[in-house]
């Protein structure tokens, strides 16, 4: 940990604000964190539309997986640049990159210009998420920051909901463009919410020196990764040459990483971060709790339509349970939270009765009427919930000011990692059940399955039982996390941050 200075323990000099000045922060970061929650899940219906227009299916993919690459990848360069040059520089930065992105999307005459620009709005968008997060750390004490979450947890849930429809809607009744051009009027309003009104906040950055070889080494080594994640089972078999490439060439990354930040005079992620006992388990914990989340998310849909026979827009409805509960759970969880001395009490009972559900999804899911699998979902997706301000408050409660961009940041970062590695389980565990290599399309894995004589129930069966495992996991991290008192104030926050 870094040693207490003067700096660390310094009240910063800032003018108070009003609630009605908080207020307006809020919404600002809100709709830059919209921008790019949105854009997760608005191209999804519109893709096939794009394919025809620009003559290239092939390709198709792409446009969402570089976006998710480049938006992951870069997530701990936003944290570190907004502790050394300030969040609200960084921020404007994070929405004009997505603005001009959105207009290179929206402009792109064929598909590689597209993909292009995906990656440009991915560059911006990376540091949107995490740094509305870090910029509430600065706003408001960690005991009253957990209600704030929840407006957050809305957000996601919002675009989760919304995007798919909008998708659909400008594809089909204006144009596909439609998609990226909305972006610029909702990014016009949050730089000017937020242009003015960030300049009161308050100030823990000192100077840094940004270790650009280690961010190289850090982006190459996720990039590798979740490449070999995306493509593993669908575009190639797991044990091709290509997957088993991308993963040797993704560990070797990762050391040439682990080495560079033992040898920098000033690495990316600092150690400090890392060797918090809170950092690590709250990250570990939020890492399998949403990674699990989101791979139910991912898979669901599938066992509706191949299970449950129910139809691509059908299934989409019945996993609005497992979206909205996010937001109950968040609710109470973050409500409590400047109430309670034990914080941890309320999402430790979520997960266990998360865990105690998809039990009864994994055990009696073909007893299971259609309305008792609704239930069980919202069950699971409100003790999730819970979890969610816990872990972000607890990790920023246990760093001082001039580290929350860093430690905010490798929280959503592994979070990502390991959202995409449980999908890529879940995968593996739908593959090797049907005894296909690869997955090119839901037929495919219903006339292979009924070839084989392979019951899908049983195969979901086991991809549930994966998932009590992974909210097990998190549930024994956020035990084991140290549940230190929330701080009311900036010196109280940094003498427990460095009093490990």
């Amino acid at each position: 940990m870094d040693q207490p200075t003067s700096h660390t323990l310094r009240e910063p000099q800032v003018p108070s604000l009003t609630q009605r000045e908080i207020r307006t922060i809020i919404v600002g970061i809100m709709l830059a964190l919209l921008l790019a929650a949105l854009d997760q899940t608005i191209i999804a219906t519109a893709l096939p539309t794009i394919g025809r227009e620009l003559g290239d299916l092939e390709h198709l993919p792409w446009v969402v997986t570089v976006y998710l690459l480049a938006a992951t990848a870069v997530t701990p360069l936003y944290g570190k640049f907004s502790d050394s040059h300030g969040r609200r520089v960084t921020l404007l930065i994070g929405i004009v990159v997505f603005i001009l992105g959105s207009i290179a999307c929206a402009v792109a005459p064929n598909m590689l210009v597209l993909i292009l620009a995906r990656g440009i709005q991915g560059l911006g968008g990376g540091g949107l998420i995490a740094l509305s997060q870090t910029i509430v750390a600065d706003l408001v004490p960690p005991k009253e920051r957990g209600r704030y979450q929840v407006y957050f947890a809305s957000v996601f849930m919002t675009s989760s909901l919304l995007g798919p429809v909008l998708g659909g809607f400008f594809a089909e009744h204006l144009h596909w463009s439609v998609i990226f051009w909305i972006n610029l009027p909702l990014g016009l309003i949050a730089l000017l919410i937020t242009f003015h009104t960030l300049k009161k906040l308050p100030r823990h950055d000192r100077p840094h020196q940004l270790d650009l070889l280690g961010a190289v080494l850090l982006v190459a080594a996720t990039v590798s990764m979740l490449l070999a994640l995306s493509w593993g089972g669908l575009r190639y078999p797991w044990g091709s040459g290509q997957i088993l490439g991308l993963f040797a060439m993704s560990v070797l990354l990762w050391i040439a990483f682990a080495f560079r930040m033992r040898l920098a005079p000033e690495p990316l992620i600092p150690a400090g971060v890392l060797h918090n006992p809170v950092v690590r388990t709250g990250t570990l914990s939020a890492c399998f709790g949403m990674g699990t989340y989101i791979g139910l998310t991912i898979y669901l849909p599938v066992y509706f339509e191949a299970v449950r026979g129910l139809s691509a827009s059908i299934s989409g409805l019945a996993l609005i349970p497992l979206m909205a509960g996010t937001v109950v759970g968040a609710t109470l969880s973050g409500r409590s939270m400047a109430k309670v001395t034990h914080y941890k009490r309320l999402p430790m009972v979520g997960l266990s009765v998360a865990i105690v559900a998809t039990g009864a999804l994994t055990f009696l899911g073909e007893r299971l009427s259609f309305v008792a699998i609704e239930v069980v979902l919202a069950v699971i997706s409100i003790g999730l919930g819970t979890v969610l301000p816990v872990s972000t408050v607890a990790i920023q409660n246990a760093v001082p000011g001039h580290q929350l961009g860093t430690a905010t940041a490798t929280a959503n970062f592994f979070r990502s990692l390991g959202g995409a590695f449980i999908v890529a389980i879940f995968g593996a565990i739908v593959l090797s059940g049907t005894g296909l290599s690869s997955v090119t399309s839901l037929e495919s894995l219903t006339e292979t399955a009924a070839r084989s004589g392979v019951n899908l129930a049983d195969v979901f069966a086991n991809v549930f039982m994966a998932a009590i495992v992974g909210f097990g996991l998190a549930l024994a991290f956020l035990m084991a996390m140290e549940e230190r008192p929330l701080r009311s104030g900036a010196v109280k926050a940094a003498e427990a941050a460095v009093a490990d």
